[in-house]
C-alpha cells in the first residue's frame, strides 16, 4: 500500500488499497500518452493529486447515496479517489476537455469503479442536479459557485447542508469576501503533515 494514504486512512479496505495502488501506474501510463498531470508532479502523485483529494474526506464524510459533480476533474480529481473511498456514493466526473475526460473514463473502468459517471461538457452545459459540487482550483470561487448553483438539489441528506467544496490555495480573500460569513474553511495543513499541504485549504459554500 502507498505509505502516504496508509498514513492518514489506515482503516481503508482490501479492495480499496487494490484501486489506490493501480492510480500510480494507470496514471503514469496516461501521462506519458497525454499530458494529464505537470511532469514534475507525476512523481508526486500520492500526495498532490490522490492524498489532496482525500482531503475532502477529512472534511465531510459523505452520507450512503449522496451524489457528487466534480467539475473540471482533468484526469479524475478529486473524483476518482473519492469514488474508492466513498463506494456508496455517486460520482459525475465532467470536464471540458475531452481527451482528459477520456483519461479518467478509462481510469475508472481498469479499477472497476461502478459509482463514476463522466461527460464531456462545460459546466454550464450541465443541468443535472447534485447534492454536492467538488473542485480542484477550477476558476475563482464567485464565477463556480455563480455558475454550479442550477445544479444544487434542495434536499437534504448529509450532516453539513448541500454545497460547493473546492481545493484551493494561496491567498484567499479576495475570493471569499463576496461570501461573507456564509463560508466555511479549513487547513489541510491540519489534516496532512506534509509541506505541501501548508498554503492549501478546503472552501465549503452553503448553495
Amino acid at each position: 500500500m502507498n505509505v502516504i494514504i496508509q498514513k492518514y486512512f489506515p482503516e481503508i479496505t482490501g479492495e480499496q488499497t487494490m484501486r489506490l495502488n493501480a492510480l500510480g501506474e494507470l496514471y503514469a501510463d496516461w501521462n506519458a500518452k497525454i499530458n494529464v498531470i505537470s511532469r514534475k508532479d507525476i512523481d508526486n502523485l500520492y500526495e498532490r493529486h490522490i492524498l489532496h483529494s482525500l482531503g475532502i474526506a477529512r472534511f465531510i464524510h459523505f452520507t450512503g447515496g449522496t451524489q457528487v459533480m466534480d467539475v473540471g476533474t482533468g484526469g479524475g480529481f478529486p473524483g476518482i479517489p473519492l469514488a474508492i473511498l466513498f463506494p456508496e456514493v455517486r460520482f459525475h466526473l465532467i470536464d471540458g476537455t475531452g481527451k482528459k475526460i477520456k483519461v479518467a473514463q478509462s481510469v475508472a473502468d481498469a479499477i472497476d469503479l461502478k459509482n463514476v459517471t463522466t461527460k464531456h461538457c462545460r459546466i454550464e452545459e450541465e443541468k443535472a442536479t447534485f447534492d454536492f459540487v467538488v473542485s480542484r482550483a477550477v476558476m475563482t470561487l464567485p464565477e463556480l459557485a455563480g455558475l454550479v448553483r442550477k445544479n444544487i438539489r434542495n434536499e437534504q441528506r448529509n450532516a453539513l447542508p448541500n454545497g460547493l467544496i473546492c481545493l484551493k490555495g494561496g491567498n484567499l480573500q479576495k475570493e471569499t469576501a463576496p461570501f461573507g460569513k456564509n463560508i466555511m474553511s479549513a487547513a489541510l495543513s491540519d489534516y496532512f503533515d506534509e509541506a505541501f499541504f501548508e498554503t492549501k485549504k478546503i472552501i465549503y459554500i452553503p448553495l
